[in-house]
């Protein structure tokens, strides 16, 4: 009879050897790359928002140069006819909506427009019988 006596490999008596999984290192490179991709993403967002916001504020402009024109035209061919700056400026609508608000004004002479964290300081040239006033 002959005794065969087979070694095990010490590597064999683990149960969890065969299966595959990350080490630490791994588990901590991702997280660092997570990190920072994070970090840059969080940057451009607020960049993204501020620009956004400026945006708007002259956006805001433009609809309010575009409604004095419109104010101006209409009342330059009523029957009426112009009659003064007042007129224009009383029958301008000066609420641009949500999110928007002046400080102080809007006053005939202008005012500072908000829009969430930007503004703008508007000078408003009158309206005249020959040339539409404008916000600048």
């Amino acid at each position: 009879m002959i005794l065969r006596y087979e070694q095990k490999n010490i590597s064999d008596r683990r149960p969890f050897h065969h299966q595959k999984g990350f080490t630490l290192i791994e588990l901590l490179s991702v997280m660092v790359i997570m990190s920072v991709m994070t970090s840059v993403s969080v940057k451009k967002f607020d960049l993204l928002s501020d620009t956004a916001s400026v945006n708007a504020i002259k956006a805001g402009l433009r609809e309010l140069n575009t409604r004095e024109t419109l104010v101006w035209t209409q009342m330059k061919l009523s029957d009426a006819g112009w009659e003064n700056d007042d007129g224009v400026f009383n029958a301008l609508d000066k609420n641009l909506g949500t999110g928007y608000r002046w400080d102080p004004g809007p006053l005939t002479s202008g005012g500072t427009l908000h829009y969430k964290s930007q503004s703008i300081d508007l000078n408003r040239t009158q309206s005249t019988r020959h040339s539409v006033g404008s916000w600048k």
